[in-house]
């Protein structure tokens, strides 16, 4: 059987140990590997330890350029089977060179979370007006016409997917719903999880180049801390995550047990020895990984309808659900505090993974809808009519502009 041949296309090198877009992003990877595929990973930026990385996986890396035909040499070269675009701004960039060089390749767009919805938000106090918002959305529209000019998107959030089909119209067959793919939690990994008495301490985490991670952090330096301090003398909040700038880091205070960590090498570790993880978010979108990982690693939760969004499908939480601040430094202290609906809230939490983020069941529909869309791949681009009309906008807007660049940039080296 002829082994096929995936080709990324990126801005950046994903960083599985700083950034849940990296997990996402590794995860699909090796999803096609499982699936035989051969790997090409190119990016616009420079190579580091990230990109050494994937060649574990067996990845083979390539420096990408945009606005130079140097990429249409590469990927002439690998001739790839499918072609998976790292978020929409990738495919707006590369999308009409891979049209023109391998039109057969089926291209798929992972959104890793849909950005329109995340900045929408930022703008907006409530979610009221989301919808009208979104539709009056420059971003919205760039977002979506690079979904529609796609063979296929995936789709981290089920409330994302509900949002594209119920109320912008996408056609479903051109959409699928992957989550994170964490393992199956075994008998003997929740007989060595600590317990309530062997944890101290509250926990925030998150990138902080993630701006919804640094709104979080703020919220609890001024208003949510304070207060649960108070209540909690001896307790500790312990801040961590990759990139925390100077801003960040002058929040810390040992005083008043504000602790600034920054980046840490295994979040499992620092999860599995805290007893309540704290996620103030009041916007984003998709699925948020450090909640993924309190779940795994037995840690519950306070966090806001924005943070469970997509993962608790109408499940009992593992913590508690509030976007109102003194309900939050409320709940805090409880959880923290009551035995029993700790470990109620870390019971809901093993629920919620086994019942909504079941490995197995989600790669096999992975693997179906893959198989499907290159066997049918014809007739879904004949069916797509918006997606071929905006396919041949782009290619005279952005293909031409790309030119342009391309040979502005040539005269300024022959100089």
């Amino acid at each position: 059987m002829k082994r096929g041949k995936l080709f990324v296309i990126a801005l950046v090198w994903p960083e599985p140990n700083a950034t849940a877009a990296g997990i996402r992003m590794t995860q699909l990877l090796e999803l096609f590997k499982h699936m035989n595929y051969k790997i090409y990973y190119g990016a616009t930026s420079a190579f580091n330890d990230a990109s050494a990385a994937l060649q574990e996986l067996g990845a083979e890396v390539l420096k990408i350029e945009s606005n130079n035909k140097s990429f249409d040499e590469i990927i002439h070269k690998i001739n790839p089977d499918i072609v998976l675009f790292d978020r929409f701004i990738a495919e707006e960039q590369f999308g009409w060179r891979v049209d023109e060089i391998c039109p057969k390749a089926m291209k798929i767009l992972d959104t890793e979370d849909l950005h329109f919805l995340r900045e929408t938000r930022k703008k907006i106090s409530s979610d009221k007006n989301l919808i009208i918002e979104i539709k009056q959305n420059d971003l919205a529209k760039r977002e979506v016409a690079s979904m529609l000019r796609s063979d296929l998107s995936l789709l981290i959030s089920s409330f994302e997917l509900e949002l594209l089909v119920n109320e912008l119209k996408i056609d479903e067959t051109l959409l699928h719903y992957i989550p994170f793919l964490p393992e199956a939690l075994s008998l003997k990994n929740l007989e060595e999880m600590p317990g309530f008495n062997e944890r101290q301490h509250f926990l925030s985490i998150g990138n902080f180049m993630h701006q919804p991670n640094r709104d979080a952090v703020f919220l609890l330096h001024d208003e949510i801390w304070p207060k649960v301090r108070k209540e909690l003398p001896d307790a500790d909040l312990l801040v961590c995550g990759a990139y925390a700038d100077d801003q960040i880091k002058k929040l810390h205070n040992k005083k008043n047990g504000f602790l600034v960590y920054g980046h840490i090498q295994s979040a499992e570790e620092i999860f599995k020895h805290t007893r309540v993880c704290l996620a103030p978010l009041q916007f984003g979108a998709g699925q948020k990984g450090k909640l993924l990982d309190s779940m795994r690693f037995g840690t519950p939760n306070i966090t806001t309808p924005i943070g469970v969004e997509g993962m608790k499908n109408d499940l009992p939480w593992n913590g508690y659900i509030t976007d109102d601040w003194e309900e939050f430094v409320n709940r805090s202290v409880d959880l923290y505090t009551d035995q029993s609906a700790w470990e109620t809230a870390q019971k809901n939490g093993f629920t919620i993974l086994e019942k909504s983020f079941d490995k197995q069941k989600n790669t096999e529909a992975f693997r179906l809808k893959i198989e499907f869309t290159l066997t049918h791949l014809e007739e879904i681009r004949t069916a797509n009519f918006f997606g071929a009309m905006l396919k041949l906008h782009n290619s005279k807007s952005t293909k031409y502009l790309s030119k342009w660049i391309e040979e502005k940039n040539k005269k300024l080296y022959d100089v």
